[in-house]
């Protein structure tokens, strides 16, 4: 892995590859449909609708904290178009920590300033912004405080 833009994300439709991002602005955020902080899609949806052009979100579903992911992959992209009319991607439920850490986190928190050793919790979000890596623990942080960096 040399950079983030080497990476791609796997979803539903086929991948991502991130080297189309490199003019824009990439929120990666852990997602979950079971959790109390789940409403924040309506606030990342209206954060790409608002930076269209300068910004792509993409999601990654997870299943590590307190099973609240518990879905398909199909049942996830349903529930996310359904309830929160999300449009941007949703990847393949993966790890964000642990021996199955998907190769995206992997190199987030190792390139995170300073480096992330675990995840705290869904909706957890890494701002790459330049190559640059900005992580943002969902615990206390609203969506708000991601749409200042930009």
């Amino acid at each position: 892995m040399s950079d983030v833009y080497s990476l791609s994300a796997a979803t539903a439709k086929g991948p991502i590859p991130f080297e189309q991002f490199k003019d824009k602005a990439l929120l990666i955020v852990n997602v979950a449909s079971k959790c109390g902080l789940t409403p924040q899609y309506k606030d990342l949806q209206a954060l790409q609708d608002k930076n269209e052009g300068k910004l792509q979100i993409i999601g990654f579903p997870c299943n590590q904290f307190k099973a609240q992911e518990p879905g398909t992959d199909d049942e996830i992209l349903s529930f996310c178009q359904v309830n929160y009319g999300v449009t941007f991607p949703i990847a393949k439920k993966g790890d964000v920590n642990g021996a199955d850490t998907q190769p995206i986190y992997q190199y987030l928190k190792a390139h995170a300033e300073p480096p992330v050793e675990d995840i705290d919790w869904n909706f957890s979000k890494f701002l790459i912004k330049n190559g640059k890596v900005q992580w943002f623990p969902a615990r206390s942080t609203k969506v708000a405080d991601v749409e200042a960096a930009l």
